[in-house]
């Protein structure tokens, strides 16, 4: 889905319910790092044209959705869809509020300037892959989405072995000059793997494209409202 599509549905997400007539309000959100882009686009607009002011905390969904059944307060949650229906089964998201925001695929990214590879078919990118001396990609066991099914196509690729030694793994989700995109741009990784909105994000980098297309996963990002939201009013319902 294109950044701009993105960022409407993420909107609409959280104006749907202004008409309620709550005065100026913090509203917090609690979201999957793959939507940063699309936040980081929305905030200001969204407390330009409402007042309400938005305190955003970035992390993996696995990590995101530990953190609220540990107790950590919210307002809105976005994460990936299977993950806020457990949410929603455990009681921490309100019923009926839950809503599809994005989809994303995972892309191939190299510093700018440099050769583009070919990723055109599974072959191409594997080869590109065995031929790469450093790659920047998510760490499989953060709770994120890119990391697991980043693994998985190598393991499908057969390169498993191969690729692991020239890895650069990224550090904590929420330290976002240190994901995948970043290394690259910083010289410390020839190819960047992650998913595609994180990946535009990033200045010094150029994209690629997708994986090849049995290869690029679905990553659904949905958002729900916290059952006891301090600000119900300013929510979708």
């Amino acid at each position: 889905m294109r950044t701009s599509c993105l960022i409407i549905a993420a909107s609409t997400v959280l104006i749907a319910a202004l008409s309620g007539g709550a005065s100026a309000a913090e509203v917090k959100v609690l979201s999957a790092v793959g939507m940063r882009h699309v936040l980081d686009d929305l905030g200001p607009k969204f407390e330009s044209a409402t007042g309400h002011r938005l305190t955003i905390t970035f992390d993996a969904s696995g990590s995101v959705v530990k953190r609220i059944e540990a107790g950590e307060s919210f307002d809105v949650v976005m994460v990936l869809r299977p993950l806020l229906e457990r949410l929603a089964q455990e009681g921490k998201v309100k019923a009926g509020s839950t809503a599809d925001l994005a989809s994303s695929i995972a892309a191939v990214a190299v510093r700018q300037g440099a050769p583009k590879p070919d990723i055109s078919s599974p072959e191409a990118f594997k080869r590109t892959l065995l031929d790469a001396k450093l790659i920047a990609r998510p760490p499989p066991d953060t709770g994120g989405a890119s990391g697991p099914h980043i693994q998985k196509v190598l393991e499908r690729l057969g390169i498993e072995d191969e690729v692991k030694p020239k890895t650069v793994t990224m550090g904590r989700p929420e330290d976002r000059t240190a994901t995948p995109g970043y290394v690259v741009a910083s010289g410390r990784a020839d190819i960047a793997l992650h998913q595609l909105q994180e990946l535009l994000s990033v200045p010094g980098i150029e994209i690629v494209g997708p994986f090849p297309k049995d290869l690029q996963g679905d990553f659904l990002f949905s958002a729900g409202i916290n059952t006891d939201a301090k600000e119900p009013e300013v929510m979708p319902s």
